[in-house]
């Protein structure tokens, strides 16, 4: 019997339109590296170190979320990670970060988000949201479930802006 190989890495990516924002007014709400929880499904989210808004600068986020350990009693974990801004360009309007600590299993993580306009014959229609992400393998996941909860959250995301 022959063992499955995963690959070496896991490369994805996903968007979601809005279509009566423009991009100019989502993006804040990216750029606003620190503050991810206000349009993210975490409970919390801070600055731990570096500038605001310069390359370097590391978040703290954490949600807290039900425990998958199958006891009887109701109980919650805490899932958190650090991260670090590794690219940000307002013209542009992306950025790029890398999970650098956490406690639900990712060994590497590097993701870009990116906000683009959507044009039609009369300008400005909307926009969309980009998402892309280069990880590890993350153990006890597959990654259709890996890149589903990245999607889900994005939807999650375009529903609060």
């Amino acid at each position: 019997m022959e063992e499955e190989t995963q690959p070496l890495k896991w490369e994805g990516k996903t968007s979601a339109q809005l279509p009566t924002a423009r991009a100019h007014e989502v993006w804040p709400f990216l750029e606003d590296f620190c503050n991810l929880h206000k349009c993210f499904c975490l409970d919390t989210c801070y600055h731990v170190d570096g500038i605001p808004g310069q390359p370097g600068l590391i978040r703290y986020c954490a949600a807290t979320v039900p425990s998958s350990s199958g006891s009887q009693e109701e109980s919650v974990i805490t899932m958190w990670v650090k991260e670090k801004l590794l690219l940000i360009d307002p013209i542009k309007r992306c950025l790029s970060y890398e999970v650098i600590d956490n406690n639900i299993g990712i060994k590497s993580y590097v993701a870009t988000m990116r906000v683009f306009p959507i044009h039609d014959d009369e300008g400005e229609r909307g926009c969309k949201i980009e998402w892309s992400f280069l990880c590890d393998p993350i153990q006890g996941q597959g990654f259709e479930e890996f890149s589903s909860y990245i999607e889900s959250n994005l939807q999650f995301m375009v529903k609060k802006i």
